[in-house]
């Protein structure tokens, strides 16, 4: 009997050690792959570099679907499908049953828990359509493994954690990490006392200068350029006095700096060490994304020496947390897993003054266009709404006009086909139809959600950008915004790289074959072979 007991021990042994102790999957939020060449001159040994010389990279990673906004990404990475399934099809997005903007992660039937806005906490995954990767280690360790997501943004930390995590933390206007009733009835203890030692202020006190001197940053323009926003109204350039700024607004100026990044590694920390994950032998699930990098790249763009120092910053912020991880967890015993929910576009101001025939791209102004023709040709404005490339036809003011609705959709696709910046325009028949060897139409439909989507979908021509004339944004199918890095490191990982051209969706799955557990139950199961054998 002791006997049998003992094999069963060894067994129940030699089966968790197939699994790593942690798993931390890392987005950096608005991240190109080209950002790792750029700026690897810089880099130390131990941060980006460490992942890439010592774990597997990915070069020609993309996301498949359009649109490639936060949320979408942030869901398609862990769920390993898209939009078209697991049903979060922009970050927020015209809700046609209610006739209201819906916000991907809110939910009015829960309440914040912590100190902050009460808007700020009625969040929850309740939109999620599909399971994710971390759903599916909760369910393979009858719940013992714990999952825990980390961010500034609430999307951010909300889907990747999915519907059965422990905790999801989100950074508050008041500089507190905050969360909602549906993880729990009171913020952990340790999170408290966290909040409470007001850990944001040392980074407001001390200010942003360049990490590096300046004679550093010939990877990018000059600061002060026409291309670059201004942070909450002042003057884009070195050093910023974010005590100032901080007194005139609110805590949330630490998001458009490099410091939302620090105090999101001080804060997963305190996680890892209070809620003691990777310390036995069923795996947890730390998810930690990185937003900062994307505020400042809408106000200042991609080519502001404010964008590189923050990527050198964060490049020590990861040096930093992997050393902690070693020291905590232990080489060999955690995995990691990098990568990024879009890239972003150029600005098109820039480019437009280097002689590309380019211009950004006024959403008012296109609304415009479409209610004017209707009423001119229909005799009467047939726009419900225009957002997230998306037309939303007025189909109770069509029938009260008795207009055919496929009259009114061709009707508005060949005026705006006459359009400058239109590269094409897709009915709802088109997309769900969709066979062709169009890839724009391809990656339409796997963004494409035929209860919340519009009648019809607009794809500009490349290059041009529904923005303003500084900073950029992202969303399109483009390589721009599609191509993104993945890196794999630590726990049964061997070196090595792919020029090979894989997909995001393709992350979760191979988690799930790493972990031997059940694959999310939306994802298409395709893959990274390179990183399943050793």
């Amino acid at each position: 009997m002791k006997r049998l007991l003992v094999i069963c021990l060894l067994s129940v042994v030699g089966l968790a050690q197939e699994r790593p102790k942690l798993v931390v999957g890392i987005v950096v939020d608005q991240m190109k792959m080209e950002y790792l060449y750029r700026f690897s001159n810089d880099f130390l040994e131990n941060g980006f570099k460490r992942l890439m010389n010592q774990g597997y990279t990915f070069h020609n990673a993309h996301y498949n679907y359009m649109p490639t906004y936060t949320a979408p990404g942030h869901a398609s990475v862990y769920t390993g499908t898209t939009p078209s399934v697991h049903g979060v099809v922009g970050n927020e997005w015209f809700n046609k049953a209610t006739g209201k903007e819906l916000y991907c992660t809110n939910d009015e039937a829960v309440t914040l828990l912590g100190n902050g806005v009460e808007s700020e906490g009625k969040m929850s995954p309740k939109n999620l359509q599909a399971t994710t990767i971390t759903d599916e280690l909760k369910l393979a360790t009858n719940f013992a493994g714990k999952v825990i997501g980390i961010s500034i943004k609430d999307r951010g930390a909300i889907l990747p954690a999915g519907h059965f995590a422990d905790w999801a933390f989100w950074y508050s206007k008041t500089g507190e990490f905050v969360s909602s009733t549906y993880y729990g009835k009171e913020l952990p203890k340790w999170a408290i006392q966290f909040n409470a030692e007001k850990n944001y202020l040392k980074y407001i006190d001390k200010g942003w200068d360049l990490l590096k001197p300046k004679e550093t940053y010939n990877e990018s323009l000059t600061d002060n350029n026409p291309y670059e926003g201004k942070l909450f109204k002042k003057t884009p350039f070195f050093p910023y006095n974010l005590k100032e700024m901080y007194e005139a607004n609110d805590a949330g100026v630490l998001r458009t700096s490099p410091y939302g990044n620090n105090l999101l590694v001080d804060f997963a920390k305190k996680a890892i060490e209070n809620e003691n994950l990777g310390k036995d032998n069923i795996t947890d699930f730390l998810a930690v994304s990185f937003s900062s990098t994307d505020y400042i790249g809408h106000v200042l763009g991609p080519r502001s020496i404010e964008l590189q120092d923050t990527y050198l910053r964060l490049d020590e912020t990861i040096a930093d947390f992997l050393t902690y991880l070693d020291k905590t967890v232990g080489k060999g015993n955690y995995l990691v897993f990098l990568t990024a929910d879009h890239a972003g576009a150029e600005n098109v101001t820039y480019l437009k003054d280097n002689k590309y025939n380019v211009t950004n791209l006024n959403s008012k102004n296109i609304e415009q266009a479409i209610k004017e023709y209707t009423e001119q040709t229909f005799g009467e404005n047939l726009l419900l709404n225009y957002s997230n490339y998306n037309i939303f036809i007025d189909k109770t003011k069509a029938k009260q006009k008795a207009l055919d609705i496929q009259v009114v959709k061709n009707g508005i696709k060949n005026f705006l086909l006459t359009q400058d910046y239109i590269k094409n325009v897709y009915t709802e028949e088109q997309i769900q139809q969709s066979s062709s060897t169009d890839m724009y139409l391809q990656a339409i439909a796997r963004g494409y959600d035929i209860k919340q989507n519009g009648e019809l979908i607009l794809l500009f021509k490349p290059g041009y950008v529904e923005y303003s004339s500084t900073g950029t944004t992202h969303g399109s199918p483009y390589s721009y915004d599609t191509h993104v890095p993945i890196l794999f490191y630590g726990w049964n990982i061997s070196k090595g790289e792919s020029f090979a051209k894989k997909y995001i969706t393709q992350i979760a799955p191979t988690l799930a074959q790493k972990l031997k557990i059940t694959m999310p139950n939306g994802t298409e199961s395709q893959v990274l072979e390179e990183v399943l054998t050793k």
